[in-house]
């Protein structure tokens, strides 16, 4: 062993120390792997900050802008709103409907992402029919997640990071839809598993972790019609249905003070008021589309029939917590009057027990009601000082920007059509749809670098040069002979199935991404001497370290279901390991098949 190889396995094993420990964050450890590679000398300074220029990083940062062009603009949204429609009541329907669109969207997004969005409209499924329990459709989810990503090269950062190894060893680099000629029957056998062998899994509705004492779920706000708005002299039914996504009416009040009864074919009014229960999401894009628009903000434009929306204001808002001996208790907001008070308004309140019928304004405020306050910085900073409010938190809503949702899907889709057809490389294709999606409003900027997850983006950068040390330093060669040793006259497929494995076992410590760098150059080292095609044996620790079900620890996604779906360790043993046992001998038998040498 040369002092290289030395220096190299000393910053590979205090690394992968660090990434399964925790002791530091992934991204942190990232560039201590930098930086020790380039201080050593092993690798130069271009060399050893490559990673941050790298395709694959690249796009991994343009596919999180273009994943959040897609959620703001409420095609997200709408893809699960389709999902619940076509669950229906069936427990095997609703696996093969939730499986099926999850691993589409996985193919073009980041899984966690994914996963994320999916794992409240599946408790909300689960929730809303007693036949269906959380525990038997949240692992289906989160395997589909996993297994979608091996239906493009963009699916997981870990194939482009196998797909840069291949192109740094003079092999021909994967297409876009390349590895879905493996990825396409994993998926369907993945589906086919989870709905034949449901009855592994345990029947229990599990809970939200994400659900806390304030995390607000609903918010009542009130909508005044403007003077020139669309929707005057409409029927409430047809405001209703144009609305219904948004919003359920509560009451419905006159300019005069009247109440409204809600009969279908009543007329809306200039002036009309409506109380009405809604989501933090919806609040923040009430954008004055139609001339509906919050009531609380005409305090500050008192007389003006000027559009005022929350979008856009998102520093200016906070959630304030009665506390339980407040002056403000047993009075409404109206008789405290927050605007002449605090130079504040309040445009939501949300009541973690109970009903709230009357208006924001009217409602008789109780300890622990949690106010919604919109207003100038410097005005919401005075709050804190009263001891009025038990706590001031951050508010949290998504603007949704839903006239955009048909430009976000068509530059998606253009951006997949253009990488695909070959006319752009990956990497530009993807980076000009990112662009496309602020240009056109889809997303702003503070946005766009919101969504980029910097963990993975940095954790890229960092393992890239850790995959070039160890090719440099001739390791992935070291290695590659101590496994031909041990595989000596074994077939080219079992030679496969145990890179398949070790990257399987691996993966549950380590990252994908992590796996893939250090297993992807032995076995390119490996093929050549063993006569495999190397482009098969990468493809195997590949796929074996993304879709791989062994624990709940060997995926992101897995942890986030594991208190959800009420879930023990050996949950995910039961439905991963036959169903891993049963993807090794697909994966190796066609990459074997698909690309001979």
């Amino acid at each position: 062993m040369t002092y290289d190889q030395l220096i190299f396995f000393t910053i590979m094993i205090i690394s992968m120390i660090l990434f399964m420990t925790e002791y530091l964050r992934v991204d942190v450890v990232a560039v201590l792997i930098i930086l020790a590679l380039s201080i050593t000398g092993i690798l130069d300074a271009k060399e050893a900050f490559s990673g941050l220029s790298s395709e694959p990083a690249i796009i991994v940062a343009a596919v999180f802008v273009l994943s959040a062009g897609l959620s703001f603009t409420g095609v997200t949204d709408l893809i699960g709103e389709w999902v619940m429609r076509l669950s229906g009541k069936s427990e095997m329907r609703s696996i093969f409907v939730i499986m099926i669109a999850v691993a589409v969207m996985s193919a073009f997004t980041h899984h966690l992402m994914v996963t994320a969005m999916m794992l409240p409209i599946v408790m909300k499924i689960s929730k809303a029919e007693k036949s269906l329990h959380a525990s038997r459709l949240l692992i289906p989810m989160a395997t589909a997640a996993s297994l979608g990503t091996t239906l493009t090269l963009i699916g997981a950062p870990a194939l482009l990071l196998a797909n840069n190894i291949l192109s740094r060893n003079g092999e021909v680099p994967l297409g876009f839809f390349t590895i879905g000629q493996v990825g396409l029957p994993l998926v369907f056998i993945g589906i086919l598993f989870c709905v034949l062998m449901k009855w592994l899994l345990p029947k229990t509705s599990g809970v939200d972790d994400k659900a806390d004492d304030f995390r607000l779920t609903d918010v009542i706000t009130e909508l005044i019609v403007s003077r020139a708005s669309s929707l005057i002299d409409q029927s409430f039914e047809e405001f209703e249905t144009k609305t219904s996504k948004q919003f359920q009416v509560i009451d419905w009040i006159r300019a005069d003070g009247s109440r409204v009864e809600k009969e279908p074919q009543i007329k809306i009014a200039a002036g009309d008021t409506f109380i009405v229960n809604t989501n933090p999401d919806e609040l923040m894009s009430f954008d004055g589309n139609q001339g509906l628009f919050l009531k609380a903000l005409r305090l500050f434009k008192e007389g003006e029939e000027s559009i005022l929306s929350l979008a856009g204001e998102e520093k200016r808002i906070l959630k304030a917590v009665i506390a339980p001996k407040s002056e403000f208790v047993g009075r409404s907001v109206g008789q405290i009057n927050f605007y002449i008070k605090f130079g504040v308004a309040v445009v939501g309140i949300w009541r973690k027990s109970g009903w709230i019928s009357a208006g924001v304004t009217d409602a008789i405020l109780q300890a622990g009601d949690m106010l919604v306050i919109w207003g100038p910085k410097e005005k919401l900073d005075n709050l804190n000082l009263h001891r009025g409010f038990l706590m001031l938190l951050r508010f949290y809503g998504t603007t949704m920007k839903r006239s955009k949702s048909l430009t976000a899907a068509a530059i998606m889709l253009g951006s997949i059509a253009l990488s695909a057809s070959g006319l752009l490389p990956v990497y530009i294709a993807f980076v000009a749809g990112a662009v496309m999606m602020i240009l056109s409003k889809c997303v702003d900027v503070p946005q766009a670098y919101a969504s980029i997850e910097t963990r993975i983006f940095v954790m890229i950068a960092g393992v890239i040069p850790l995959g070039l040390a160890m090719e440099k330093t001739n390791v992935d060669q070291l290695l590659a002979s101590l496994v031909i040793k041990l595989t000596s006259g074994w077939e080219p497929f079992a030679m496969l199935l145990v890179f398949f494995w070790i990257a399987s076992l691996v993966t549950q410590i380590l990252s994908d991404a992590a796996t893939t760098v250090l297993l992807a150059p032995v076995a390119i080292a490996f093929a050549k001497v063993a006569s495999i095609s190397p482009t098969s044996a990468v493809v195997c620790v590949t796929i074996g370290s993304v879709a791989s079900f062994l624990t709940p620890i060997g995926h992101h996604g897995n942890l986030l279901i594991l208190s959800p779906g009420g879930y023990r360790f050996s949950d995910f043993l039961k439905i991963g390991l036959p169903l891993t046992v049963i993807l090794s001998l697909v994966t190796c038998y066609l990459a074997l098949k698909i690309w001979s040498v």
